[in-house]
């Protein structure tokens, strides 16, 4: 594992577990901040971690300049179904880094995870030879929508997870997808244009508890990313190509519908909790009777002229690295504009016991 990109927007206090990941693994940490997470506390915060090489860099509010330009990000104009979050383009950007700086194999972490044996991310690189994406499974709190948390909760036994950017390796540099700007973005990401890439699950990561029904915003925020990512894994499911016809949003946003109904029926109402879940539902369902099956048809027609877009710009980066030679990743944030706080390594005089039992399972592996 070359490297653990993390797009936070939280405290930079929680860094702390990616950066024992990046000591154990010998991988540099790169921290994409914004919001509450401050590159200087990043830094300061864990420059008494001996031997972790980090990088934290200001993600600029209108995104990082010199990326293209994406469809995807312009198709909806300022209507309410666009998605104004960062997470796309710092992990965007962390691709690009990555094939710039010569990185093979690299980590995406969200920073409210835990991964208990830093090994399970070695394993997960050793399948990027013959996959897109190994993610972890994700214990703790699932990795769903508001309306799938509700789902869930309501007794459906059959809702599932999917593997996520929360704890997700790629080959960086071959991986050709971006991450469009949209909720279920890592979804999109590995999908191709034939359906679903190569993709694998080993080892275990962890996500902290959140209350997804306490403000109702986020299930409008999600639900239009929802309801395409469903919308064409339910095809998917069947053997289907992806669907950019008419016919069938309108049929599947009437099968949306149908869904939460069905699931407000099923929650115990009169109680706190029940309450607030009604009123998240109700705001899904005020965003998806916005939602227009020419909606869902304009978007994924930009998302596959994004494909082409992005294919081309990362085979233009790919052939510079290969006649310049790999930057370090600091050059490689200064030719966008962007400087980054680093913390230099520092040799320990003993090796931890953690570290020594991660060999020793690397070793016993390579046996076997």
């Amino acid at each position: 594992m070359d490297a653990i990109i993390v797009p936070s927007s939280r405290s930079g206090l929680l860094l702390v577990e990616a950066g024992r990941l990046a000591v154990l693994l010998d991988a540099t940490l790169l921290v994409l901040c914004s919001k509450y997470t401050d590159p200087r506390v990043v830094i300061e915060h864990l420059a008494r971690m001996s031997n972790l090489r980090v990088a934290a860099v200001e993600f600029p509010k209108d995104g990082a300049p010199g990326l293209p330009v994406l469809e995807t990000s312009t198709v909806l104009g300022r209507s309410r179904l666009q998605r104004r979050a960062d997470t796309s383009a710092k992990r965007n950007l962390g691709l690009v880094l990555a094939r710039m700086s010569g990185w093979r194999n690299v980590v995406f972490l969200d920073d409210d995870i835990t991964v208990p044996d830093a090994y399970d991310l070695e394993r997960a690189a050793a399948l990027l030879g013959t996959h897109d994406g190994v993610g972890l499974e994700m214990g703790g709190y699932p990795d769903n929508s508001v309306v799938c948390h509700a789902n869930r909760l309501t007794g459906d036994k059959q809702q599932d997870t999917f593997i996520g950017g929360g704890a997700l390796a790629v080959p960086a540099d071959r991986i050709d997808s971006f991450f469009p700007e949209i909720y279920n973005e890592d979804w999109f990401f590995l999908l191709g244009d034939a359906g679903l890439r190569p993709v694998g699950q080993v080892g275990r990561a962890w996500q902290r508890d959140y209350d997804p029904f306490l403000n109702p915003d986020r299930a409008r925020g999600e639900e239009f990313g929802d309801v395409l990512a469903e919308g064409i894994f339910a095809r998917l499911d069947h053997g289907l190509p992806i669907a950019v016809e008419r016919s069938y949003w309108s049929e599947f946003l009437a099968v949306r519908l149908e869904l939460i109904k069905g699931i407000e029926n099923r929650i115990d109402r009169g109680t706190p909790r029940g309450e607030q879940m009604l009123k998240a539902l109700g705001a899904a369902k005020g965003r998806l009777r916005y939602i227009q099956p020419e909606d869902c048809v304009r978007y994924l027609e930009a998302w596959r002229n994004d494909q082409k877009t992005w294919r081309d710009y990362m085979g233009g980066i790919g052939r510079n690295a290969e006649n310049a030679g790999p930057a370090t990743v600091q050059a490689a944030l200064r030719s966008f504009g962007l400087v980054s706080l680093t913390s230099p390594a520092r040799d320990r005089s003993r090796t931890k016991p953690e570290r020594a039992a991660l060999r020793s399972r690397r070793e016993m592996s390579a046996l076997h």
